[in-house]
């Protein structure tokens, strides 16, 4: 348990080292405004913190470094923190975007990577979180017909059919009434959807038109890695961040794994308010080398995805936290206005 004179020469230390990137040493905290204390007792203090595991000295130098655990307690101060993120020239605004998740998606994405410097990872609402709200089965040509579901969250899947031979136009509007009648309301990916497609009662002709076009509702869920959004992995890799990213090359892998990235994001989905995974927290071992800031958004009585950036353990995580939090109650807001019901 640290004292209120370790925890604020704590906060200070890892306040230089994040502006500064360098080893701190006693004297460039003591006797400040903030730290009123003498030099002897913060260096009498500083390495009660190194022997705690908040501070690591490294050899080469005579300064301090925080350790995981010392951004730990950093990182908790600033999430119980509750007062409201700073206004910028470069806010989210998604309010134009009406209905349109895949824009919304992406300029979150984007506009957070801008702010944060960062990069910056959206999770869109599975499948499963939505119902199926109108569907359009539209004959292209003479024998290709293009199905579209449109789902209760907005988001709109697309497949195109192309068949042996030409396809009469009057099965194609049976089949996109008979499908709004018996699929409309229904969960996206739900198991029931292959029986209902499957109705014996149906004729021959229309039972083998529906099962060419069965893929475009059985395999909505079946898109892990569309759902993720990422933006900003050149930021980075820029040269600023160079210096505290050892394991970049990890780091890229994981990225290239989108299905695994998305499974641990939703693992956070349990979360009620925004959250950090520092360095050998991640649930990834490809993330072990890094800080992961995020904040889930959703309607209230559920969380829906995540918002959250990734950068080296020496952030700006009062910025990160603050806009992965402003970034995820814009989303929230966003998906009241789309969802149905």
């Amino acid at each position: 348990m640290l004292t209120e004179r370790q925890e604020d020469i704590l906060r200070a230390v890892i306040g230089s080292y994040l502006e500064s990137g360098r080893p701190v040493s006693s004297k460039a905290i003591a006797g400040g405004d903030a730290l009123p204390w003498s030099p002897s007792t913060v260096r009498s203090e500083l390495a009660a913190l190194e022997g705690a595991g908040y501070l690591t000295h490294p050899h080469t130098s005579a300064g301090r470094v925080p350790t995981d655990v010392g951004y730990r307690v950093y990182a908790d101060a600033l999430l119980a923190s509750q007062a409201p993120p700073p206004r910028r020239g470069s806010a989210l605004d998604l309010s134009r975007m009406r209905r349109e998740v895949d824009e919304a998606m992406r300029a979150t994405t984007t506009a957070l990577s801008q702010i944060t410097d960062l990069l910056a990872l959206v999770t869109a609402p599975p499948a499963s979180s939505s119902h199926v709200h109108r569907i359009e089965v539209l004959q292209l040509q003479t024998r290709v017909v293009m199905v579209m579901v449109i789902a209760s969250n907005g988001a709109v899947t697309k497949r195109v059919y192309t068949f042996e031979g030409p396809v009469d136009a009057g099965l194609v509007e049976w089949a996109s009434s008979y499908l709004n009648e018996r699929l409309a309301g229904l969960a996206l990916g739900a198991r029931m959807t292959g029986s209902i497609l499957a109705d014996e009662q149906l004729g021959q002709l229309e039972r083998a038109f529906l099962d060419e076009i069965a893929s475009a509702f059985t395999d909505l869920e079946e898109r892990a890695g569309e759902d993720l959004y990422v933006e900003g992995a050149a930021r980075l890799l820029s040269e600023e961040h160079a210096p505290d990213l050892p394991h970049a090359d990890g780091l890229m892998r994981a990225l290239e794994r989108r299905a695994s990235l998305l499974r641990v994001l939703r693992s956070a989905l349990a979360e009620r308010s925004a959250f950090v995974w520092i360095g050998e927290e991640n649930p990834a071992p490809e993330l072990r080398s890094v800080s992961v800031v995020g904040a889930n958004y959703g309607l209230g009585y559920r969380n829906l995805g995540t918002v959250g950036v990734v950068g080296p353990l020496r952030m700006d995580y009062a910025t990160a936290i603050s806009s992965v939090r402003e970034a995820a109650g814009e989303l929230s807001r966003f998906f009241e206005t789309v969802y149905e019901g």
